[in-house]
């Protein structure tokens, strides 16, 4: 098992900017990769962004790319994104994911641990 907890979100105006964490607990381990993803209210839950553990592929959503950093730090077992130049279309609910299995990683089928999620609402 692995436990997710995201934290660092928050109401921001347009053009800000917020850094989320997920804390992962257990068996670490056996991760390949985490993902963020996000859903806003009657949207399906969308892919934002992923790091492999070992931290050498990053992948990011055509949306968010160039705005959004995801980063790690292994040492202490979580992963970051640093949302900038924030727009109200990245209102959402945001999820942190992890991935034991190699493999494709923007589906959200394809993760096995959720998080509860953070809410992030951006004000224009």
């Amino acid at each position: 098992q692995v436990q997710l907890v995201e934290t660092g979100g928050g109401l921001v105006q347009a053009g800000g900017s917020l850094r989320l964490s997920c804390a992962a607990s257990g068996r670490t381990f056996s991760v390949y990769a985490m993902g963020w993803f996000r859903q806003a209210p009657e949207k399906e839950r969308e892919f934002v962004a992923a790091i492999t553990w070992s931290g050498d592929s990053i992948y990011y959503a055509e949306s968010v790319k160039g705005r959004f950093i995801i980063s790690r730090d292994s040492a202490k077992n979580t992963v970051y994104l640093q949302m900038n130049s924030l727009k109200p279309e990245d209102t959402a609910v945001y999820f942190c994911a992890a991935k034991l299995g190699v493999g494709i990683l923007h589906r959200s089928r394809d993760y096995d641990y959720w998080g509860k999620g953070t809410q992030v609402t951006v004000s224009s």
